[in-house]
């Protein structure tokens, strides 16, 4: 089931997408997908990322593979929706796209085993891991270089019936091909994220988990149109501009 969350004449509501169109179960209503505004699909209080969790995104940097999940948050106010811009900031000169999986939380989730995560878990859908990476390498943080505004695209749906673990991952920049994988290049996989990040900090309902980038990571420019699309999901598209 693909779960949407819409704007349908100045409402906030949530909606089940199937060929084309999106039901409103509170409403009762059918609207196709041309009539509504799509938007980010959960609102997260959080976005735990992890840095390196591809083998050959790892080599491509030049880092040891980690012996455990390197996590890092990301601000909800870098949240936009499906098809808005990214804003490229002053204070960088080279802001590059990450496609990802995206992990997104459905119950509170304290302390559990890998074997317990499915459990915890609404479903998968596509981000966007924008990151200012000539101000990570000057920093040695991540939290000026990934917090930025506009820096955390999601969506465009939530998929609650897929199989995390051999997906593949297609980023394109104005249609052309710059990254792709396969989740199955994970170091760690989802359901070991979720138990080791519920380790560490309480996860919420809505919470999302960036799981990582494969190969291809590269710059933005404006006008750019960057697509990430991951198989079974949908597609997650977005306009860049200067900020």
């Amino acid at each position: 089931m693909k779960i949407a969350r819409v704007e349908v004449g100045g409402e906030t509501l949530y909606g089940v997408v199937e060929n084309g169109r999106v039901y409103i179960p509170e409403r009762h209503t059918h609207h196709y997908l041309e009539e509504v505004k799509l938007l980010a699909p959960s609102v997260p209080s959080k976005i735990v990322a992890v840095a390196l969790n591809y083998r050959e995104h790892a080599k491509e940097m030049g880092k040891p593979l980690p012996e455990e999940p390197l996590i890092f948050i990301k601000p909800s106010t870098a949240v936009i929706n499906p098809f808005e811009e990214i804003k490229l900031p002053d204070m960088s000169q080279r802001v590059d796209y990450e496609g990802e999986l995206a992990v997104v939380i459905g119950r509170t989730a304290k302390d559990v085993t890998p074997e317990e995560a499915v459990n915890y878990i609404l479903g998968y859908t596509c981000f966007n891991d924008v990151t200012a990476r000539d101000l990570q390498k000057r920093d040695g943080l991540f939290a000026r270089a990934k917090g930025f505004d506009t820096f955390a695209p999601f969506g465009p749906w939530i998929e609650t019936n897929i199989n995390p673990l051999n997906l593949r991952i297609t980023t394109r920049l104005n249609g052309s091909v710059v990254q792709e994988g396969s989740t199955s290049d994970m170091i760690f996989n989802v359901f070991e994220l979720v138990s080791f990040i519920s380790k560490v900090m309480t996860l919420l309902p809505g919470d999302v988990i960036a799981t990582g980038t494969p190969p291809g990571v590269g710059p933005l420019s404006p006008q750019d149109v960057v697509e990430v699309e991951i198989e079974g999901i949908g597609i997650l598209k977005n306009t860049v501009a200067k900020g």
